[in-house]
Parts: C-alpha cells; structure tokens; sequence
C-alpha cells in the first residue's frame, strides 16, 4: 500500500517534471521576457539611505524627525579641518570660503574649539539644505578652493549619493570575487566543468528577477539593497546544486532528457521542503518592530521565490542545452572523504552530547553578557569611508561632538531662555543654541522683550514711528489693553515685531525711508537663518552639541538630566529630544523585544516544518538545539574577545542561521533516517557524514565567504556589522553539526 502511495506520488511530481521540460521552450521564451522588465526596472528602484526611518512610527526619534521635517528648515553644513597651518593661513582662508556661492557663513575664530596646535576646524553653513543641490555644489567648491592643502571634510551634504556610490562600488567586487571563490568550489566540489555554467546562469537570472522586481516595493532600505544579491546567493544556489547532483545521478542511465525529468520529479518536493526552513527565518525577521526586518525579510523571501522558480523552471532547459558539454567535461570529486569523523562520532557519542549541553549552557550565559551597540559609528571596520576617516581625525583633534535637539512648544521666549541658560551650566554641554540666545548686541538677545523706544535705538528708529509700528502690531494681536494703556510701555520680543515690520513693508501697509528698509533687508536675512533653523509653526528647537559618547549609560543619564531639566518649565509629554543618541536608545530599547520575536517565531517556524518533514518530535528537538547553540556560540565571541555587537548583526544572523544553517543538519538527520535501517548504525554515520560533507561544504563555504567578504571590504558599518557575524556563525554551524 505505502509502495503503491509512493509511486503515485512519484508519478505527480514526474507528471508535473515532464510537463514543465516538453515546454522549455516557451518556458525560457518567458524568462527571456523577465529579464528584459528586470532590467529596465532596476534602476527605478529607489534606495533610502536614512536607516532611521525604520524606527517604529511611535518612536520618539521617528517622531521627532518627521515634526522637525514639517516644521524646520535644516540647513546643510561641514567641518572642515585644515591641518599644517598658521592662524594668519587659516584667517585668510575664511574670506576665500565666504565668498564661495553658496556657502552662507563660516564660524572660525581662535577658541580651542576652531584652532589647535597646526589645525584649523571651520564650520560651513550652506544656503540649502542637505539634499539641495546648491549645498553639494557649494561643498565641491569648499573642496577645490582647499586642493593642496591637508585638509579633512566631514559632512551629511551629498553623503547619501556618496556613501550608495561607495557600498555600490564595495559590493560589485564583493560579489565578484565571491563568484570567483564559488567556481573555485564547486570546480573541486562538481563531477564535470560544464555544470559551473549552469549554476551561474540559473543564479544570475533569479538575481536579476529579484533585483527588478524590488521595484515593486517602490523604495527599499540601503542595506537591503547591497546585500540582497550576495545573501540570495549564498542561501539559495543550494537549491540549483541539488538539482545538478540529481541530473548527474539519473544520467548515469538515462538519456540527458528523461533524466532531466527524473531528477526534477524528485529534486521538487525536497528543495521546496529545504526552502521553507530557509523562508521562514527571513519570515521571522519580518516581524520585528524596526521595520528594517520587514524589509530585508520581504525582499530575501522574494529572491528565494524566485531563485526556486529559476531551478524548477529554467535550470531543466539549460541542462539540457549544456548536457553534451557536462559529458564531455567530466572529473572527479575533489572534496576528500571525512571517515575519521564518523569514526569520531562513534567513540565519543556518550562524550560528546554531555560536552556541547555544558557549553551550551555556557554560551547561552555569555551571549547574554555581550555588550551591544546601536550606533553605526561604533563599529569598527576593516574599511573606512573617507567621510568616516575625516569625522575620526576631526573628533581625534578637536573632541567628539554629539549633536541632540530638544523641541518644545513654541511662544514662551522667557521659559526658552532660563531653559538654555541651565542646559549651558551642565558638565557635558558645549554649547547650546536657541532663539533665546541668539545674540543682536551686546545688550540684548533675539527674543528679549523691547519697549519702543528700546526698539528704535537699536535699530535707529524714530520714537514716533516706533510707537505707531507698535500700536499696529498690538492691533494686529488683537491686544485691545495696549491700546488703551498706550504703547510706550508695551514690550514685543523684538524677533516678533522686527519680522511682523517686514511683513508689512512686503505687503506695502507701510513706507520706510531707504537706510531704514535697507537695514531692516540686511538683518532680516540674518533672522531668517535663526527663525527657520529654531522656530516652527507650532514648536521652537534648541540644538545641543554634546561630550559625551553616542550610547551608553553617561549618555542615557545626560539625556535623562537634560530632560528633567526641560520639564522644569514644560510639560514632560511635551518635550521631544531627537539626535543619534535617543535614536540608538530607541533602538536599543525596541531590541529586547524584536530578539524576543525572532527567537521565538523562527524556532517555532522551524519546529513546525521539521515535525513534517521527520513525524517526530526528537529530531526536531535536536537539530533546533545544535543551531540554536551555534548562534549562541557565534554571540559569545564578542564577550570574550572585548568587543561590542552592532544589534542588526545579531537579529538578521540569527534568523538566517536558524533558518539557513539548519539545512546542514537536516542534511545529515535525512540521509542517516535512510541509512540506518540499511546498515549497522555505526557504519551509518560514517557514510552519512561522507555523504553530507561536499553539500556541507559547499553551501557552507559559499554563506562564510559571503560573510566574510561583506565584513572585511565594505565601508558601510551596518553591513560590516551584519557580515562578521554571518562569516562566523556558518563556520561555527558547519563544525557543530559536523
């Protein structure tokens, strides 16, 4: 009954093989169509480079960007450090940059702050923001006016076009020489030449697919976008191997068509049982609360879809077009046989299994005691950006500086200025920059409150026409009290009465004489730096330069202080601190719970799929927990050797070593399933295990070259971060299941 099951099964899969080879041609004619919409769609793909839009949406630093997004206007800037220079060189230097279009001024004096020792540090305001292209324009120009000299610029103007060109250029040579150490395996691994070619296309086809149909999603983050084609390599070539190892099983009595056939009939149900492993830890990742997990999930699910559809559809026609060359170039396997590690096995199986539940338990409690880190500038790299070695000379030189923004609702001036005059008394406050404080004289600030006749000696005002501007601005408020008291007594936070002045002016109410308007044009520019840069429409923002790191305890209580600090004068569900710190504490305190999601939901994924494929309980038990001790293993490392562990490197590797590295194991229960009904058990394994290793091997090298590469030759941080953890964690499986 089982026999007549199985060979009716059989006969489906052969039904649906036969269907899917007689129609080749039409098949590949389709693909060939396929091809031509991916093309023309990769580069309408649009790649965001600003990670922190993955925030969660009720973040504070998420909402806090997109308020100061609709409300301020963000002007683009750049230190710029000279270094081998005099004071005077540096002086003579400012008037060269001021007169460079687009640059709106150039803050350089001979504090400690702007010159130390032989180095100068200027710091560039441009007149448009940082995606304007009059900011990049003014910032090339900065750049040759400086040619010859030693000089380092860091700046966010132009850095997303520059840091895509870079990880763009990174990861086509990462990708190249993966391919290059790939042919090198599977030469050693293949049973003839002809097969390499194979691979190849059926990979490059579904990498093309998958690339033009991101398209699809409209925008996808940056580092999905770099890493997607090396990932879906490294995961999914398995797939066409397994096929090429069953047509060049089946040919060896049959004709190249009938084996093509044969081979796919049975490579279907087994590469789509292997898949699902694989799709569901990128399925876990799609539920972590940064959504960056979504992303990168989504899209990989995507590329193994379609590298599945690639092998089961087009790989059968092009076996079939290389079959004469695949006979023609036959050679022996070169990966050696590994019977002293079965040997191994049997000797030390009552050793063993004690042994790896010990440092399993041991591995789980370091892992735990690894110090994680959520700024991408706390990565350290193999490779730097250029950007990334002139920040690190600047802040080698002059000091670190961390920028955070406070906002909070706008109009009371006087609470704004006590606000910033006790921010500017804490330790760890360089400076501290809002409306409040900006100077006009020596005597007074931009939102100090002014009397008439204080408002027209500062700006050279007749007495009477002040008086008049000042009872049109009080009917203008509606402020009927002012009127009947009279002015001359009525105070205006001068920023307000000078901007509402202008206003009429513009709107031709009124008539000034021409020295007046032309002061009043001149110091309105000025103002409008101040006012678009701090004051919103309904919240004003003091912007805060720091001395304290990016992360970590200093940093959490420092922003803890300076909120406690706001919330003297505001309500505290008012204030909204925004910058690289309060982003990496939003990361950090979104982590606990996405490490949570995905442990769970891809070792329940997992489970549920391998109680399918083994209708036991045992085996599922065992392999989850000898991959699950891998990844704990793999985040141990850093504890032991003193380093910290960027977050997304953590939360992506263990969900595609749950879900990927777990096909080595798999590998190994399945075959020795077979075997040990067959042979003694002893016997079993060594021929299990010398069955698995090229398989192990090959995948295995492909996912630590994949990683290894994207950790030692990109200067990305968050890839780097991603790719070291990889590297290592497959190395790590492949011993452990081995």
């Amino acid at each position: 009954m089982e026999e007549k099951q199985e060979k009716e099964k059989g006969n489906f899969w052969l039904t649906v093989a036969s269907f899917i080879v007689n129609k080749r041609k039409a098949i590949e004619i389709l693909f060939v169509l396929a091809m031509i919409y991916s093309v023309l769609s990769i580069n309408k793909v649009q790649v965001n480079q600003d990670i922190t839009s993955y925030l969660p949406a009720d973040s504070e630093t998420r909402i806090g960007l997109s308020l100061m997004e609709e409300q301020f206007t963000t002007y683009g800037s750049a230190k710029v450090m000279v270094s081998n220079i005099t004071y005077a060189q540096a002086e003579d230097l400012v008037d060269d940059l001021e007169n460079i279009e687009g640059v709106k001024q150039i803050e350089f004096d001979d504090s400690r702050d702007h010159f130390t020792g032989a180095d100068a540090l200027f710091s560039v305001t441009f007149d448009g923001t940082e995606d304007e292209q009059i900011s990049k324009d003014a910032l090339e120009e900065v750049k040759e006016t400086l040619d010859g000299y030693d000089v380092y610029v860091s700046s966010s103007v132009g850095e997303e076009e520059r840091s895509a060109e870079s990880l763009s250029q990174d990861m086509n040579i990462i990708l190249v020489l993966a391919v290059v150490i790939i042919v090198a395996v599977l030469m050693l691994s293949t049973k003839a030449y002809l097969q390499i070619p194979v691979l190849l296309i059926t990979f490059g086809v579904a990498a093309v697919l998958n690339m033009g149909t991101n398209y699809w999603f409209g925008t996808i983050s940056s580092v999905t976008n770099s890493i997607a084609v090396v990932l879906q390599l490294a995961l999914a070539i398995d797939y066409a191997i397994i096929l090429c190892d069953r047509f060049m099983e089946e040919h060896e009595t049959l004709d190249a068509e009938e084996a093509v056939k044969v081979a796919l009939s049975k490579a279907i149900p087994e590469i789509s049982s292997s898949s699902l492993t694989t799709i569901s830890g990128m399925v876990a990742m799609m539920f972590m609360q940064f959504r960056l997990g979504y992303d990168m999930g989504i899209i990989l699910v995507k590329a193994i879809i379609l590298s599945l559809i690639s092998v089961f559809f087009l790989m059968p026609g092009v076996l079939l077009i290389f079959a004469k060359g695949i006979d023609k170039t036959h050679h022996k396997c070169y990966v050696p046989k590994i019977t002293f590690v079965g040997k191994f096995a049997n000797l030390t199986k009552y050793i063993i299994p004690p042994v790896f539940i010990v440092f399993l338990v041991f591995a789980f409690w370091e892992s735990n005691h690894c110090q994680y880190i959520y700024d991408t500038n706390s990565i350290v790299s193999a490779k730097k950006s250029e950007s990334k070695i002139a920040s690190e000379k600047i802040e080698n030189t002059f000091g670190a500086s961390n920028q955070l923004v406070v906002m909070v609702p706008k109009g009371d001036y006087d609470s704004e200025k006590k606000v910033l005059g006790k921010i500017e008394k804490l330790d760890y406050v360089n400076s501290a920059l809002g409306l409040a404080n900006v100077a006009i004289n020596d005597d007074y600030m931009l939102t100090d409150k002014l009397t008439p006749r204080q408002f027209a000696e500062l700006i050279d005002l007749d007495i009477e026409v002040a008086d008049m501007l000042y009872s049109a601005y009080a009917l203008d408020q509606s402020d009927y009290g002012a009127l009947v008291s009279g002015v001359s007594e009525y105070e205006v936070p001068f920023i307000d009465m000078f901007l509402f002045i202008y206003d009429q002016k513009e709107s031709g109410n009124i008539t000034l004489d021409d020295d007046l308007e032309e002061t009043l044009t001149d110091a309105y520019s000025q103002i409008c730096i101040a006012k678009d840069q701090l004051l919103g429409e309904d919240n004003s923002r003091f912007v805060l330069e720091l001395n304290v790191p990016y992360e970590g305890e200093e940093t959490t209580a420092a922003l803890d202080q300076i909120r406690n600090t706001v919330a003297k004068f505001y309500n505290i569900d008012d204030i909204l601190l925004v910058g690289n710190a309060t982003s990496d504490k939003d990361l950090g305190d979104s982590f606990a719970t996405d490490n949570t999601i995905i442990t769970v939901l891809t070792a329940l994924f997992v489970m549920i799929i391998l109680l399918f494929t083994f209708q036991s309980v045992g085996m599922p038990i065992l392999l989850i927990v000898v991959i699950q001790g891998a990844i704990w293993i793999n985040f141990s490392f850093p504890y032991f050797m003193g380093t910290n562990l960027y977050f997304m490197g953590y939360l992506i590797v263990s969900s595609i070593q749950m879900g990927a590295n777990i096909d080595y194991a798999i590998v190994i229960a399945t075959r020795f399933n077979e075997l040990k009904d067959k042979m003694e058990h002893k016997q079993a394994m060594i021929e299990t295990i010398n069955f698995a290793f090229p398989t192990i091997l090959t995948s295995g090298t492909i996912m630590t070259v994949s990683g290894i590469l994207i950790g030692q030759m990109t200067s990305d941080a968050c890839i780097v971060g991603i790719g070291q953890c990889l590297g290592r964690g497959t190395i790590i499986s492949i011993f452990l299941v081995l």
